[in-house]
């Protein structure tokens, strides 16, 4: 069976790559974590990619506490960089594929339309600055690999839905940042776009978000309104949040590599969330 590193295998979409591929009888999946692989030293993700001599190293792994990597950037440089650096040298070495998951943050994201894979990056975040150096460390040392810019991910973890959730359990209001702009996508789907780029030889950069769009204070009221909450939403703007680390206003993107090279298409957002919120009655 083909073997495949799986990093951050206990985070959101970690996880999901789990039940994505449980049964499979092509693929074995090789567990790690912080726990078992230290990404940010070398030698350990060396050691283990030669022992293992995967078909492909898929990187879960990262530091996205955003406001924390503004104090943090040391840690967050090491995890979001030196780490997907030291796989893809070690996925380079073993003759293994490299998937590397990055985020809309890398962009400025000021602009009023969709961003697709040839506009410029330009982050204003601690967060997006090593991002984007992960990207780069990528394209410069992996032989062959898949960099996916996802956004505003929800899945089994700590994520903005259950938070909200949480919220409307003893708050008749929330209030929600209402002018920034994005695209509420699940691990579920996201992990759907992995597996049908894996087995091809379709590499490069890709925008892999559910499709529509909406900002972070409608997002929670299709949340509440789909889990019949009668929790109101407060929006505000983003300058009155006041959160630490600057923030895009426009995290729109447009799949659009994916769309041009192949047949898969992200769910709609409000589809995958319906979805999602099923899995939460379980």
């Amino acid at each position: 069976m083909k073997k495949l590193i799986i990093t951050g295998c206990n985070g959101q979409l970690g996880r999901e790559m789990n039940k994505y591929y449980a049964g499979s009888t092509e693929f074995e999946l090789v567990n790690t974590d912080v726990g078992e692989l230290d990404i940010t030293n070398i030698d350990a993700v060396m050691a283990l990619a030669r022992e293992v001599k995967p078909y492909a190293i898929v990187n879960c792994a990262a530091h996205t506490a955003v406001d924390r990597c503004e104090t943090e950037a040391d840690l967050a440089y090491k995890i979001n960089a030196i780490g997907p650096r030291n796989l893809a040298i070690a996925a380079t070495e073993t003759g293994a594929k490299m998937v590397q998951i990055s985020t809309d943050y890398v962009l400025k994201g000021q602009d009023a339309r969709p961003y697709i894979e040839f506009d410029p990056v330009g982050p204003d975040s601690m967060y997006g600055k090593t991002k984007l150096a992960g990207e780069n460390f990528v394209k410069e040392f992996a032989n062959r690999y898949y960099i996916l810019r996802t956004a505003w991910l929800y899945g089994d973890g700590k994520n903005f839905v259950k938070t909200m959730l949480r919220l409307s359990a003893d708050h008749d209001e929330v209030t929600v940042v209402n002018d920034q702009f994005g695209t509420p996508t699940s691990t579920c789907e996201l992990a759907k776009a992995i597996g049908t780029l894996l087995p091809t030889d379709n590499y490069g950069l890709f925008h892999a978000t559910c499709e529509g769009d909406t900002n972070w204070a409608t997002f929670a009221e299709e949340i509440f309104r789909m889990a019949g909450k009668n929790t109101r939403v407060k929006g505000c703007t983003t300058e009155e949040y006041n959160a630490p680390a600057p923030r895009p206003k426009n995290s729109i993107l447009e799949n659009y590599m994916l769309k041009l090279t192949t047949d898969f298409m992200f769910a709609d957002w409000h589809d995958a969330l319906a979805e999602y919120l099923k899995t939460l009655e379980m």
